[in-house]
């Protein structure tokens, strides 16, 4: 990606990094140039994330390429093309993308293979909001977790309200196994069973005190351990995790929630031993171009059809307009969102 002299505005965090209250809408950020495989898109919508308000904070190891703009997923018009991206996208082409920052701009540049057309009955603000969630839940489920979903009968999503997991229960529930879910409030429970058809969901604040969410959610399974387990909390949680997982279980860990280290006594991991556990990390957002393509194409080979019919549900908590960022970036450190928080640029 090269840099033009033509300026763009961008939403821009006064001093670098700070609250929500430090967004501000910048008119003068350079306008970027596409480089030989990316298209310039004029952005139409751009979804919100928890790894924005991390970057926001100063907290997050950034790609060495990526922008300092904020912004992972969007919708828009391309208006310029790469000379090797011709013969994959046009001017004029409506799509919807992935990319390593910047889409919370007038103009994002992406890279050809992280793109997808708009199907016309995909709104701006449904497509803009799409793919990060639910690229992470397929990479999650499909290439972290399971590498034998004939072995798998039960999987666990922690946050389970949350976009990544809305989008994961989905994807679970249509193997066939068991989907269980934990939460921090009622309203998200009730939604995990009552819209999402989770076998089982716990609020983890509501239980009795001589009741664990560990224990309720293996009564809830008839008593067993659970085979996958995808983990936002980290280490708060990791002793319980170590406990809850069956024999030949797998453990993903998607985010740091409950911070990096574990709580009080040292842990025993012999669990890892005696239950043959598998523990893994992964993020999106560091892997290349590549594997992001291996996603984009899982993604339309296997969910985005099921969305178009309606067999899965994209959620969309609110929409805002892009100059009410602060107001987006509260909502979703309010942590009482249930869907995705997508922000909209008229024009």
């Amino acid at each position: 990606m090269a840099i033009s002299t033509e300026h763009m505005r961008a939403i821009d965090v006064r001093g670098g990094t700070g609250p929500a209250t430090a967004l501000f809408v910048n008119e003068e950020v350079p306008k970027p140039t596409p480089g030989p495989h990316e298209c310039l898109v004029r952005v139409r919508a751009f979804g919100l994330n928890r790894g924005d308000i991390v970057q926001r904070q100063g907290l997050y190891p950034m790609p060495p390429t990526a922008p300092k703009t904020l912004g992972l997923e969007f919708s828009g018009v391309v208006v310029s093309v790469g000379e090797e991206a011709y013969g994959w996208w046009g001017v004029d082409a409506e799509v919807f993308g992935l990319v390593y920052g910047g889409a919370y701009a007038e103009y994002v540049v992406a890279h050809k293979n992280l793109l997808i057309a708009k199907p016309a009955t995909l709104s701006w603000a449904m497509a803009g909001g799409m793919c990060e969630s639910w690229f992470t839940a397929l990479q999650a489920l499909y290439l972290v977790g399971c590498y034998d979903f004939s072995s798998t009968r039960s999987i666990v999503w922690n946050a389970g309200a949350s976009t990544i997991s809305i989008c994961g229960i989905q994807l679970s529930r249509a193997l066939g196994v068991k989907v269980f879910a934990t939460t921090r409030q009622d309203s998200k429970r009730d939604f995990c069973t009552e819209q999402l058809g989770c076998t089982g969901a716990i609020n983890t604040r509501a239980l009795p005190e001589t009741t664990t969410w560990v224990d309720e959610i293996r009564r809830m399974n008839g008593g067993e351990g659970i085979d996958l387990i995808i983990d936002f909390i980290g280490g708060s949680c990791f002793s319980s995790l170590l406990d809850l997982a069956a024999r030949d279980g797998r453990i993903v860990n998607l985010g740091l929630l409950g911070g990096p280290t574990t709580e009080g006594n040292a842990v025993d991991i012999s669990p890892f031993v005696m239950k043959r556990l598998r523990y893994e990390g992964s993020t999106l957002r560091s892997r290349d171009i590549e594997y992001q393509a291996k996603v984009r194409a899982l993604f339309e080979a296997t969910t985005l059809p099921k969305l178009l019919e309606g067999e899965f549900k994209h959620h969309i908590e609110k929409t805002f307009q892009w100059v009410d960022i602060v107001s987006a970036h509260e909502l979703m450190e309010s942590n009482q969102a249930i869907g995705k928080i997508v922000c909209v640029i008229d024009w």
